[in-house]
Parts: C-alpha cells; sequence; structure tokens
C-alpha cells in the first residue's frame, strides 16, 4: 500500500495502487501504542463542544510518522476490527514484515506510550515494546525529557483579523509550508512554517472539477472531480512544499505552490484536470502564459475535461490561421481591411476588444444634428487615427483566433454578420494590446467556458489594467476630447468661404476619407477642420454606376480598376492639394499629391483615365499629354479599341517675328555640371532679399530653433543652415535618413546633403509669399554643349571662373522645355558669354528653324574654323549617324 496521509502520531491512511482511478482509502491505528491526540476544532452548530488544542508532542509524533512514511510503501497487519469498522494493526516500512516496524519507532523515540493494560507475557511484540519505552525513559527522549513538547496551530480564518494584510505583508516571497488536507484538486489547507498557520489556499489562474454539495448534505462530484482531488493528494498531501501567496480578493486567499518536482498549477492543466481563469490569472507571479500553453496542450491531446474540445480555428487550414497581409483600410477602432498576397480583401476584427462606444441613448444636443460616430464617440477619432498611422500601408502578421459566426436581430441586439476575430502584429507590437494600453479600447470579459477569445488575452487584460491605473483615454477622469469637424461637401455657400483661403494656401495637408470613384474623394482637412469632396482635375475618369432619377447609370468600362487603384494608393494617407476651383454643387476641383506621386498623372500613366481640356492651362499639362500618348500607343486599357483619326496638313501661316533685345542686370549664383545656372535679379530682387535674410537671421539669433524638432518632409519649405554657419532658405527635395536630406537653396539655387538637425521649420514671415525664391533658372541659347564629359566639363570650369558670383546683363531669347534660354553679356566689357565659349572651340552652334533667330545665329555665332579644343580634329559631325555608334 501507498501511504498517503497521516492523522496522527498512531493514525494513518492508506491507499492500494490506482488501477483506473483513485483506490479507496484505507485507515489504519497502530496497536499496543498510545500518542498525544491532535487539536481539534468545536463542531459548528453546537455550541456547548469546545475546541481542543494539541497534547504535549503529539504534534513531534505527527511529524515524525509523516516524515517517515508520506509518499513511502508500506505493509500491515491487521490484528484487531472493531464493530465500527476501526482496524488496529501493525504498519513496516517496505514491501513486507522484515522491515522497520513504525510502533517500535515511535515508542524509541519518546513519541509514544505502550498500552501496558491486559498485556499478555507470552506476547514478544508487546514485551520488545515495553523494553523500548523503559530504554526511552532512561535515555530522556521526547516526552520522557524535561519541559517543552506543546505547539500552537492557529487558523488564519479565525486569528487573522484580515487577511489581506497578512498576505501583503508576505511580499509574494516563497514561504515554507506541509499540505494538511487537499479539499478539491486546486484548493488546499496548508500549515505554514515557522508560525504555525493554517490557511486554506486556492490556485491562482486555475479550477479544477468540484464536488457539489446537495441540500441532504451529499456531495456530488463533477466530471473528474476525484480524479483531479487524488491527482493533487498523491503528489501534494503532507508533503513540504514552498507556497507564494498572491493576493486575497474577497477573503479567498489565492496562492502557487511549489514543489521541488514542479508546480502543480501547470501539471493539472496540462493533464486536463483544470481549465484557467481569468479573475485569478492576473495575479499568478510565474507567468500566466505558462499556464495557457498547458491548457493549450491538454486541449490539442484532448485529455479528460477536454475530451470533447473543438478548436475554434478548427476547420481553417494553417495558411487560412496565419498569413501576411497589407493594411488597405482601418474601419474602425477594432476593424480593418487587409490585402492578403493573393490580392484578395478579407475584413480583419481585432480579438477580445470593444472600441470606444456611447452608453445609453445619444443626448439632445446630438439628435439636433447628424450623428457621426467617428467625431462624436469619444476617443473614437484618437483610436482610429493611432491604427491609421500605425498600419496604413503596412505589412503586418494575422493570426486567427477564432470566427464569430453571424447572428441575427434579436430583442435590443442588432445583427452581425460572420466575423474573423484575429491578432494583428507589427514589428513584433500586438496592435490590439498597444491600443488597450493608451486607454483606446477596452476588453471584453467572457464566460469561463467561452474559449473564442484572443490568444493574448491575458497580456489585453495586464495593458487595461495599466491603462485604469494610469487614467489613460476611456479611464482618465479629465474632460473627454471634443471634434468639431464641418462637413461642407455639397454646402456650395460654406465651400465659396473656404475656397480663396485653399487658393492661397498653395498645396495643404489632407487626409483622404473616403474614394467615392478614381477622381472623386472625400477629404479630412486637418488645418481647417472640415470635410471636403475633392475632384482631380486635369482628367476625365471612367464613371462609376450610380441611382440616378431616371434609373442606374451604368457604370463606364475600368470605372472599378480606376476606384481601386485609387484606393490602394491614398486610401486613408496622408496626403497634399492644390485647390484650383469649385462646381456648382460645392466641390472642390484641384490636385492630389501623395509621396511625390500626383494622382491625375498617375492615374493616366496606368491608361485610367484620359487627360482634359481644362489641364492644358496647368503645369502638369505636358507630363498628362505625354504619359496618355505612351498608352495610347501601347492600347491599354481605356484605349485597348482607340483607332487614330488620320491626321490633314495644315499649313499654318504666321508673320515672321523680330528679335527683340532687352537686357537687364543679373547675380549669376550657381552653375550646375549641365551648363544650366542660377541667376538673381538685380532690379526687383536683390535688397529685398538682403533685408528678408537680415530680419530673419535676428529672429533666429534671438529665437533659436530647438536641434532635431524639425521633421523633413520632401517639398517642404524650410530653413537651412549652411557650411558657413548662417541660415537660409530651402526647399527639401529628398528625405533618405534623418541624416541624409537632400536640400535645394531656393534664393541660390545650390544643393546640399544635410542632416535634419541642420533644418527648422520657417517662419511664415519669411515664407514665399512674403518673397518668392530669388533663384531662377537659366540655359545659354543657340549653343550645344558638348557629351563627352571631360569636355563639358572644361565648359562648366570656364563658365564657373568667369561670371559665379558676378553681375551680367540677361536677355531671354526662347522658351524651352525646363527654362528660358538666354543670352547673357559680361557685366564690364558687355561682351556675349555664349559666343565666347563658341569662339574657344569649347561648345557648338545650336541652329533654329524659326527665322527671326536664324538671322541671329548666321550673324554673330557664325565663326571660322580655328580647329580649337573640340574641333582640333575637324568636324567630327560628319559622321553622326546611328552606324558609328554616337548617338549611343
Amino acid at each position: 500500500y501507498l501511504k498517503i496521509s497521516v492523522l496522527s502520531g498512531c493514525a494513518i491512511i492508506v491507499r492500494g495502487q490506482p488501477r483506473g482511478g483513485p483506490p479507496p482509502e484505507r485507515q489504519i491505528n497502530l496497536s499496543n501504542i498510545r500518542t498525544g491526540a491532535m487539536a481539534r476544532r468545536a463542531a459548528q452548530g453546537q455550541p456547548d463542544t469546545k475546541d481542543t488544542p494539541d497534547e504535549p508532542w503529539a504534534f513531534q509524533a505527527r511529524e515524525f510518522l509523516r516524515k517517515k512514511l508520506i509518499g513511502k510503501e508500506v505493509c500491515f497487519t491487521v490484528e484487531i476490527k472493531t464493530s465500527l469498522g476501526r482496524e488496529y494493526g501493525m504498519v513496516y516500512l517496505g514491501k513486507d514484515t522484515s522491515g522497520e516496524n513504525i510502533a517500535e519507532s515511535l515508542v524509541n523515540e519518546g513519541l509514544a506510550t505502550v498500552r501496558r493494560e491486559g498485556i499478555r507475557g507470552n506476547n514478544p511484540e508487546q514485551a520488545r515494546l515495553c523494553e523500548l519505552e523503559d530504554q526511552s525513559k532512561a535515555s530522556k527522549k521526547g516526552m520522557w525529557s524535561e519541559g517543552g513538547g506543546t505547539h500552537t496551530i492557529r487558523d488564519i480564518k479565525y486569528t487573522i483579523e484580515n487577511p489581506r494584510n497578512f498576505v501583503d505583508s508576505l511580499h509574494q516571497k516563497p514561504i515554507n509550508a506541509i499540505i494538511e488536507h487537499v479539499r478539491d484538486g486546486s484548493v488546499v489547507r496548508a500549515l505554514l512554517l515557522p508560525d504555525y498557520y493554517l490557511v486554506t489556499v486556492m490556485l491562482s489562474g486555475i479550477k479544477c472539477p468540484t464536488f457539489k454539495r446537495e441540500a441532504d448534505g451529499t456531495e456530488t462530484p463533477e466530471p473528474f472531480a476525484a480524479e483531479a482531488k487524488f491527482f493533487t493528494e498523491s503528489r501534494l498531501l503532507q508533503r513540504d512544499v514552498q507556497i507564494i501567496l498572491e493576493s486575497c480578493p474577497n477573503q479567498v486567499i489565492l496562492g502557487t505552490i511549489l514543489h521541488p518536482n514542479g508546480n502543480i498549477t501547470e501539471l493539472l492543466l496540462k493533464e486536463g484536470f483544470a481549465r484557467c481563469v481569468d479573475w485569478s490569472m492576473a495575479v499568478y507571479t510565474q507567468g500566466a502564459e505558462k499556464l495557457r500553453a498547458a491548457e493549450r496542450s491538454a486541449k490539442e491531446r484532448k485529455v479528460r475535461i477536454w475530451k470533447d474540445y473543438v478548436a475554434p480555428t478548427a476547420n481553417l487550414d494553417q495558411k487560412d490561421r496565419q498569413f501576411v497581409a497589407k493594411v488597405m483600410q482601418v474601419i474602425n477602432a477594432d476593424a480593418m481591411v487587409v490585402k492578403l498576397n493573393s490580392g484578395e480583401y478579407k475584413t480583419i476584427h481585432l480579438s477580445s476588444i470593444r472600441p470606444p462606444r456611447i452608453e445609453g441613448e445619444v443626448n439632445q444636443f446630438d439628435k439636433d444634428k447628424r450623428f457621426r460616430p467617428l467625431y462624436d464617440i469619444p476617443y473614437m477619432f484618437e483610436a482610429r487615427e493611432f491604427l491609421r498611422k500605425k498600419l496604413i500601408g503596412k505589412k503586418v502578421n494575422v493570426t486567427v483566433d477564432y470566427i464569430r459566426a453571424a447572428t441575427g436581430p434579436g430583442e435590443g441586439t442588432p445583427a452581425f454578420a460572420e466575423r474573423t476575430c484575429a491578432t494583428v502584429t507589427i514589428g513584433g507590437i500586438n496592435i490590439a494590446e498597444a491600443l488597450v494600453s493608451k486607454g483606446l479600447a477596452t476588453v471584453i470579459r467572457y464566460r469561463q467556458d467561452d474559449d473564442q477569445r484572443s490568444s493574448h488575452y491575458d497580456e489585453l487584460l495586464a495593458a487595461e489594467a495599466r491603462a485604469i491605473k494610469n487614467g489613460k483615454g476611456l479611464h482618465s477622469k479629465k474632460e473627454v476630447p471634443i471634434h468639431r469637424v464641418a462637413d461642407i461637401s455639397g454646402e456650395t455657400q460654406k465651400a465659396k468661404q473656404f475656397l480663396p483661403f485653399l487658393q492661397r494656401a498653395g498645396r495643404s495637408e489632407a487626409v483622404v476619407e473616403y474614394v467615392f470613384s478614381g477622381s472623386r474623394l472625400k477629404l479630412y482637412m486637418p488645418k481647417e477642420t472640415c470635410l471636403i469632396t475633392f475632384l482631380l482635375a486635369g482628367i476625365e475618369c471612367p464613371r462609376s454606376s450610380r441611382n440616378l432619377p431616371g434609373g442606374i447609370q451604368v457604370a463606364e468600362p475600368f470605372s472599378d480598376e480606376a476606384m481601386l487603384f485609387t484606393k490602394e494608393l491614398v486610401l486613408q494617407r496622408e496626403v497634399e492639394v492644390e485647390v484650383e476651383s469649385m462646381d456648382k454643387a460645392g466641390n472642390f476641383i484641384g490636385w492630389l499629391h501623395i509621396e511625390g506621386v500626383n494622382l491625375s498623372v498617375a492615374l493616366v500613366e496606368n491608361a485610367l483615365s484620359k487627360v482634359h481640356f481644362t489641364a492644358e492651362r496647368s503645369a502638369y499639362y505636358k507630363t498628362l499629354v505625354t504619359a496618355e500618348e505612351a498608352c495610347r500607343q501601347r492600347k491599354e486599357k481605356i484605349w485597348a479599341n482607340y483607332e487614330e483619326k488620320p491626321v490633314e496638313e495644315v499649313v499654318h501661316l504666321s508673320e515672321e517675328k523680330e528679335r527683340v533685345a532687352n537686357y537687364r542686370p543679373v547675380y549669376v549664383t550657381e552653375i550646375a555640371d549641365t551648363l544650366h545656372f542660377y541667376a538673381q535679379d538685380v532690379e526687383t530682387g536683390t535688397c529685398q532679399l538682403e533685408s528678408l535674410m537680415e530680419t530673419m537671421r535676428a529672429e533666429i539669433a534671438a529665437h533659436p530653433p530647438v536641434e532635431g524638432s524639425y521633421s523633413a518632409r520632401r517639398g517642404d519649405y524650410c530653413l537651412a543652415k549652411f557650411a558657413d554657419g548662417e541660415w537660409y532658405r530651402a526647399r527639401v527635395e529628398k528625405v533618405e535618413s534623418p541624416a541624409k536630406v537632400h536640400v535645394f537653396y531656393i534664393d541660390y539655387g545650390n544643393r546640399e546633403v544635410v542632416s535634419s538637425t541642420r533644418l527648422a521649420a520657417m517662419p511664415p514671415a519669411f515664407s514665399t509669399r512674403t518673397l518668392p525664391a530669388q533663384a531662377t533658372e537659366y540655359t545659354f541659347a543657340f549653343i550645344q554643349v558638348p557629351q563627352d564629359e571631360d569636355a563639358r566639363a572644361d565648359v562648366v570650369d570656364c563658365v564657373v571662373r568667369d561670371i559665379q558670383n558676378s553681375q551680367c546683363m540677361l536677355n531671354v531669347e526662347y522658351s524651352g522645355a525646363t527654362c528660358p534660354h538666354v543670352t547673357l553679356l559680361f557685366g564690364d566689357t558687355k561682351e556675349d558669354v555664349g559666343l565666347g565659349l563658341v569662339k574657344e572651340g569649347l561648345v557648338m552652334v545650336d541652329v533654329r528653324k524659326e527665322k527671326h533667330l536664324q538671322k541671329m545665329v548666321r550673324d554673330k555665332y557664325g565663326v571660322d574654323d580655328g580647329r580649337l579644343n573640340i574641333w582640333r580634329y575637324g568636324d567630327f559631325r560628319a559622321d553622326d549617324a546611328d552606324e558609328f555608334g554616337y548617338s549611343r
């Protein structure tokens, strides 16, 4: 038999080997000896009875037997069985009677007395006990020694007024204890050492099946309750353990029992004898993830209480449970649309969290206006913005936790479609946990048997506890943020008031809230706190289907593709818009840019839109026409059925013009490697620029910008500190990293790569509205720059030496693709700079087709063949055919 518990110094309980379940218990009382009686509490409901304490040496006798026998195999013989069923006999340590006689050991240690009444002289066992008792008395062992032998065991329930203070005073440190009783698999009675406090402990984080007490006093075990109790008893009952008392909610002491062979809490879960409980999981000090992992293991193996378990995602393939996707839209504070690698779109809900909501009905003020949840529910906008800025356009890892079945409308509850609930992470960060920790969402509480929850549910609860403690977001006691956003979509009068302001603003920041079609969007303007409808300028996009008074308008070909293209590129992204005008319905018309891409141009380049005639007066017309022509040649998408119409040759008669010479003084500030140069107009801008620079530098000296506070973005105007230590106006052309920002100095024409710490925001008083950029780009008229790099470098060096940082006279001769073509005269000698380059043989003459310019080239630039520089090997232009490789 296996020894499982010691009732007193002379009574033990044994069980046989388990076979298919817990074996029956059997109490054996030791014959011929007597030990002190253990303490006994007064019976409840019987006022005449009193508590009785331990008799002297009773506890020592019990401890002697406990340490010698617990968990050991014993052999016993039954000598007497009373009419009440009590059995008396001898107990031996080991498998047979040749082992140590336990009664003799007790007497020998002075922990028991021999029952001498009725001794039979011919009984050698009784004689042996009397002999041992006499020896113990002579040696003054145990109870035969002088004094001692008493212990006071105190039940916390009756002796400690505030158990919570007692638990807190231990500071969750392990304390030694003896497990005295196992009520069920997860509730035990423990004796705390060395102060001998008796305490009932419930294991933190779990619950085992229990024994329900019926009205007649009988106990009915739940399934696997007896097995769970035996599992705990056989490993812990009357063992020396360590206990961490972790919390005491509602007078219930929660703790964790640590044994050298393992943690009983985790073992119970792993073997399917217990389930995790949320209300006590938070106080478990050994790591809640270990308990969840142990429970998950039991569920997967379907052992014991999980024998009928079906996983929430059992019907999903592995590729559908875990996948990587791109976030395309944030629908709500807990829902988003993602694009799978297959191109399919899928709506994902964040598991186990609830977005901000209004408790009760909408108040009267809200009833008077159109209720907009995004702006009118406290913290809904902040939650949406957190997800939008964190996720839009990014790749995320999605782990499906469960699929919530569709529900029909009920009394007071709306209908919900089927929901795929998942844990979404980016860069190792659980987005739901981050949202909850900022107080922008709350955690859903479930029934204990509801397994449809987040796989990181405990982390969510911990994050919510932190948010509540720190008073974040929804848990803050401050006034809730209010968003007064004016929706002027379709409001013609309001739109007219906004129009001049938006036109003067140039490029304005916006967020695309909704895409109606490829070229029609709804924008949120953060600085103006308004919503507008925005139409893309310069293009004619295929129309989507619409409900009209006369019926449904059929969608034009490729309208859906255009809308999808626009959605993928700009939906819920931060963009820049240039408002040019508005239509009769109050919709604004203009250009939209995202990360340097013009959306109108992008639609035309992808053959999803045509160029509208209104684009002719815009700066983007040439780009649009070039893109459209390329798509038309390839016959892509909307141009698939395009047939070119025969072009009739038209002879244009024009009057011959005369060249106009109107030279003005300029100051050359920068010369590029392409022989383009930048110059300032002396008459109109030099004095103003000097005045602005002095004022600007004085203000910077008085209020120095905070280093590193400026975040550079492409296209922004800012201030940049040049190598001379002075601040100049600049435009950001490219941002490689915070340490590499490409800037263009708008007043001087030079470029530089600087660190963002050398940049600062441009005060409005010094913006381009106050004084336009002073450096204008030009190139030389009537000359061709050599293709050879060395020859071109010689030309640039010569020009830099002659005219950089000097005043010259400039005349615009004709327009170019990127900048005006000019003739330039030296300021002192009034000699033509370009003509000098031709005479030196550094450049070639560019013969113009215009008659009024041909005379200028012939009369002024017709030079003789001196065979200088590029002409030293003769006229190489005669062999410029492709077969000689020149064009290559």
